[in-house]
């Protein structure tokens, strides 16, 4: 398949796929880069529409960056690319897995895209700090002292938890297909079914898959699941 490396505003990113007026901007979770688009860049390609993704904050060529990969620089990132697809193509769809998919129902709750998949999302961001608070026995009072605590997941941070509780989601404008892993911790299926009750999104349940769907089963759901909602 045909690539194309780009950098735009300092962050590097790649375009898949033969020229076409549609495209598929991706938008990676944590531990992932821009070239794990592969798979869907090749199904979208099947379907006539070229793909971009990009690396967000500390992963992929960004990964000894200084820059966080928190919500604000996500916010920030987003929107770059977002300007710069929307001006580029006509017609833009969406992909986004966890995290990304987090960052996206911010950075984009003014604009709206063709078509959108939510593979894993974070949905519910309150949700699932509150869950961190809970597995490593921290307190929000700690959190407020400290203001920084690490763990095993993620580094904890009370700005970003205001940030969280100030700025709950309640716009979402595009058609939205979700794959959500029925043994996924990060994410309740309340917060799931709630989320596509109130915006109006299809959503498909893998019962036995965990958040990341790497397992060996995993792979025919998600290519499935992909090839009939792109």
């Amino acid at each position: 398949m045909k690539v194309e490396k780009i950098n735009i505003e300092g962050i590097p990113a790649l375009v898949w796929g033969e020229e076409s007026e549609k495209v598929y901007l991706c938008v990676h979770g944590k531990m992932s880069c821009k070239e794990s688009a592969e798979g869907i860049a090749e199904i979208a390609a099947e379907k006539g529409y070229q793909t971009i993704s990009f690396d967000l904050p500390q992963h992929g060529e960004r990964k000894d960056e200084t820059k966080r990969c928190d919500i604000w620089n996500g916010i920030h990132d987003l929107t770059v690319m977002g300007e710069y697809v929307f001006r580029r193509w006509k017609e833009v769809s969406l992909y986004g897995c966890s995290l990304g998919a987090y960052f996206s129902l911010h950075a984009y709750r003014d604009r709206t895209f063709t078509n959108c998949l939510f593979q894993s999302p974070i949905l519910d961001m309150e949700y699932l700090i509150r869950q961190m608070f809970l597995w490593f026995g921290i307190t929000e009072e700690r959190l407020a002292k400290e203001k920084e605590i690490d763990t095993p997941i993620d580094l904890m941070s009370w700005d970003y938890f205001q940030y969280v509780l100030a700025h709950p989601v309640t716009k979402w404008n595009s058609p939205t297909h979700i794959l959500y892993g029925g043994r996924d911790d990060l994410q309740s299926l309340a917060v799931i079914e709630q989320f596509a009750k109130r915006f109006g999104c299809d959503m498909t349940l893998s019962g036995n898959s965990q958040h990341p769907f790497m397992e060996e089963a995993d792979f025919p759901i998600v290519h499935q699941w992909l090839c009939d909602h792109l």
